[in-house]
């Protein structure tokens, strides 16, 4: 049977057949199917979803693809973290040397942009040396240096992932459930960390916009590592805003080392904070006492201590002098007065991937001093001439008038105050999906 008449069923709303996925796999995996084939298949999906079974065994056979490491049988106290993505999601690069510096090791295996968010690996490359391409032999002498590693996809994990996500980002089909749940699960799984945290997004700037569609993610996330023999809980975040102040590559590696010295942005900050916690909980310490030891080791050093480790042992160079900078910045000013009642983070994001910090081909350039700086945030008072956002401009050609333009739109102002969406939810069966979420 042809491929393409398991896209037209796909298209037409039918189930497929387990050979069906199977092919599916197996054409990303040795390039076997022509690329137009397999980004119609994505479409497909995207637009018309797949049933329980289907996104098991997509799941499955994208594991099983390449070669699975198994981190925690060797390396059973091994913590593992995954974002569901957003904007200004700076986390990663916070928790991995905050945990390392209370006892806790992690390991990631992260991902570049995708849609409108910006990748955690496109940020570590902002760093002059840093090395996010390692094997499972520079993986454990990362681990034994510095306790915490973030390091790219090999070529022999899940190498059918690698082909269908960088096609996702540039063919529109990165919001499709079981798309999401079978490239973020076949690597964790592949990794085979023992314990694994989620931060669900939902909102304006995620790939779930409604509080309902990130539980369903996070239930289904969840339940396919536990399903696993993993250790897992989900907590549920807010993306109806920009997470951080920075939006960019090298800004937000930037905004990590200032929380890290115990200043920075307070939304980043908390929602590091709440995950490191929770990754803690998964490995049976006590709430309160993951609190303490979180705090203690930010303020006494330590936690700078351990990122400068992790990125002395992934040959990149600490001082933060040395991250690129914009060549020009562009100031966005508020032209009336009022409340900022709504912010279009997912605009944002894609402005941010435009002027530098993101790519519309697979062999683009990055500009890692590009990206932009938020000013204003929801819920704020502004008059007219007071700045909203800075547009950080790098070696990149792009059209600054008009990105100051959408980044002057992504501001809603309102003459009446609102009330802002809480920033955590909590963990995934403490949430009402059908709840407004607000306060």
């Amino acid at each position: 049977m042809s491929f393409v008449e398991a896209i037209a069923r796909k298209r037409n709303g039918q189930n497929l057949e387990r050979d069906d996925v199977r092919r599916f796999v197996e054409g990303a995996t040795h390039r076997s199917l022509p690329v137009e084939q397999l980004a119609a298949m994505l479409m497909a999906i995207c637009c018309r979803g797949m049933s329980a079974d289907e996104t098991t065994w997509l799941t499955s056979d994208m594991l099983h693809s390449g070669e699975a490491w198994e981190l925690g049988a060797t390396r059973p106290d091994i913590i593992d973290k995954h974002s569901t993505g957003g904007v200004g999601d700076t986390v990663s690069l916070v928790l991995a040397p905050l945990l390392a510096s209370v006892g806790v090791p992690v390991a990631m295996m992260a991902g570049r942009g995708l849609g409108h968010s910006q990748g955690t690996l496109d940020k570590l490359e902002a760093i002059p040396g840093f090395s996010c391409d390692q094997d499972r032999a520079g993986l454990d002498r990362i681990l034994d240096t510095a306790g915490a590693a973030i390091i790219a996809q090999t070529d022999d994990i899940a190498p059918a992932d690698r082909t269908l996500y960088a096609l996702r980002d540039i063919t529109a089909t990165v919001p499709s459930l079981p798309l999401i749940v079978a490239s973020i699960m076949s690597k964790k799984l592949a990794l085979g960390a023992a314990t694994l945290v989620l931060d669900v997004k939902w909102g304006r700037g995620a790939f779930r916009e409604t509080i309902a569609e990130a539980h369903e993610l996070a239930v289904a996330l969840r339940q396919v590592a536990r399903d696993s023999g993993v250790a897992c809980e989900a907590l549920i975040t807010d993306m109806n805003q920009p997470l951080g102040d920075a939006l960019g590559t090298a800004s937000e590696v930037r905004a990590a080392i200032d929380i890290l010295s115990g200043g920075g942005d307070s939304r980043l900050r908390e929602v590091s904070i709440r995950l490191s916690e929770q990754a803690m909980i998964l490995r049976g310490i006590d709430a309160a006492e993951a609190s303490s030891r979180l705090e203690a080791s930010i303020a006494s050093g330590d936690a700078l201590k351990y990122w400068n480790r992790m990125v002395v042992a992934q040959g990149g160079d600490p001082d933060p002098d040395r991250l690129p900078r914009p060549t020009r910045t562009h100031e966005i000013i508020a032209v009336t007065s009022g409340f900022i009642s709504g912010i279009a983070a997912d605009t944002l994001g894609r402005v941010t991937a435009t002027v530098g910090a993101g790519r519309s081909r697979l062999d683009e350039a990055l500009a890692f001093g590009a990206g932009i700086m938020i000013h204003a945030r929801l819920g704020d008072r502004v008059e007219p001439g007071q700045p909203l956002a800075t547009l950080e401009i790098g070696e990149r050609q792009v059209d600054v008038e008009n990105l100051a333009r959408r980044i002057g739109a992504a501001f809603e102002i309102s003459d009446a105050e609102i009330e802002v969406p809480k920033l955590v939810l909590g963990p995934v069966d403490e949430v009402d999906p059908t709840t407004s979420s607000l306060g």
